[in-house]
C-alpha cells in the first residue's frame, strides 16, 4: 500500500459581526482536502493529513522521518511554515531545514507532489515563496518570481497531452472545467501529462531514484469546483497520481 502524507489544505478564519452598537468576533476552522482524501480512500489509498497550523511543529524534518512515507504532498501551504519552526522563529535557534531534506528524500526514492492553491508554488502576491526554496530543483516545473495565479472564473477545461502516461490512462474522457491554477513552466526533462489551455495541469519527472509531480489547480474548492469533485474520473486520477509517485501498480 502507498503511504501518503498530505501537509496543508486547512485554514482558520476570523469574522467580525456588527449588530447595531455591538460587535463580536468568531473563529472557524476549515479543511480543503476532505473530498481528495475520501476519493483516495475509495481507491484503496489512505492519506494522512497534517493541518497547516501543525506543520511548523509536526511535519517530519529529517530524511529518516520522511522515510515513513512513499508520497508527500504539499498543498496550499507556504514555505515559511516549513522553514520557521518555533525554535527558530521564537527562540532564534538553528533547526533542520525540512525542505532541503524533502528534496534529498525525493532524490533518494521518495515521491513528491505539489498541488496548486493561493499558497502553492509562488501563489497569491508570491507569498508561498517556493521559487528559491530547496525543493524548487526537484519539481518538474520552474516558477515565476511574482504572483503566479491564473484565475479562470469562466471555467477552463483540462485536456490530456500525453495519453500513453500511466496517469492519463486513468482519465475517463472529458473532465469538468476548473476555475483557476498556478501558472508555471515545465522543465525540458519533465513530461506534461495534462494541460489547461496552453499551461500545464499535471507534469511528472524522475529525480535520481525518486519522482516528482505537480497538479497546478486545487485538490478541492475553490479552483476545483463541485462538478469536478463529483466527476467519475476524480478518484481514479488521484489514485493514478499517487500510485505513480509511489511506484505502485
Amino acid at each position: 500500500m502507498v503511504r501518503v502524507l498530505l501537509a496543508g489544505e486547512s485554514w482558520i478564519s476570523q469574522a467580525t459581526h456588527f449588530k447595531g452598537f455591538d460587535s463580536f468576533s468568531s473563529v472557524t476552522f476549515h479543511t480543503g482536502a476532505d473530498e481528495f482524501i475520501a476519493a483516495a480512500g475509495r481507491e484503496g489509498i489512505e492519506v494522512e493529513q497534517i493541518f497547516a497550523h501543525d506543520v511548523p511543529q509536526k511535519f517530519p524534518r529529517t530524511v529518516e522521518a520522511m522515510s515513513a512515507y512513499d508520497v508527500i504532498i504539499l498543498s496550499d501551504i507556504g514555505a515559511n511554515s516549513f522553514m520557521l519552526p518555533p525554535e527558530t522563529w521564537l527562540d532564534w535557534k538553528a533547526s533542520e531545514n525540512p525542505l532541503a531534506n524533502l528534496a534529498e528524500w525525493t532524490r533518494q526514492g521518495g515521491g513528491l507532489m505539489m498541488a496548486g492553491g493561493y499558497l502553492s508554488f509562488q501563489g497569491f502576491q508570491a507569498r508561498a515563496n517556493f521559487v528559491r526554496s530547496p525543493i524548487a530543483s526537484v519539481l518538474p516545473v520552474t516558477m515565476f518570481e511574482g504572483d503566479d495565479r491564473a484565475e479562470t472564473p469562466q471555467g477552463i477545461a483540462p485536456r490530456i497531452v500525453l495519453p500513453s502516461h500511466d496517469i492519463a490512462r486513468a482519465w475517463p474522457g472529458d473532465a469538468p472545467a476548473l476555475l483557476g491554477y498556478n501558472q508555471v513552466q515545465v522543465r525540458p526533462e519533465a513530461e506534461t501529462v495534462a494541460a489547461v489551455g496552453d499551461d500545464v495541469l499535471i507534469a511528472t519527472m524522475d529525480v535520481d531514484q525518486g519522482r516528482s509531480l505537480v497538479w497546478t489547480s486545487d485538490i478541492g474548492p475553490h479552483w476545483c469546483p463541485e462538478p469536478f469533485l463529483q466527476w467519475e474520473g476524480f478518484g481514479p486520477v488521484i489514485a493514478a497520481m499517487l500510485r505513480w509517485l509511489g511506484r505502485a501498480s
